[in-house]
């Protein structure tokens, strides 16, 4: 696949550790404890059947898909691959 200095199997090594690396801060994200009776941003009931689910949800279903949809949209990683868009 890949020649020059690297090791065989460096490549899939370096994607490897980028994924684990992923996993973990997403894991870090996940909320802990005692689940809310209410959305901290809009004062909804959250079902029992979420609480539940979710171990420390602090948010209703809509307010956690604004604030998704909120941090997937500034990650700021070039996901093109293209050099123009490296160059930038």
């Amino acid at each position: 696949m890949a020649i020059g200095w690297s090791r065989d199997g460096a490549v899939q090594d370096q994607i490897d550790a980028t994924v684990k690396e992923a996993i973990e801060q997403a894991r870090s994200r996940l909320p802990e404890g005692e689940s809310s009776t209410h959305c901290a941003e809009c004062e909804t009931a959250i079902p029992e059947a979420r609480r539940k689910a979710i171990p420390g949800v602090r948010f209703c279903v809509h307010c956690q898909a604004q604030m998704e949809k909120h941090l997937s949209s500034s990650t700021g990683i070039n996901r093109r691959g293209s050099k123009a868009s490296q160059m930038k």
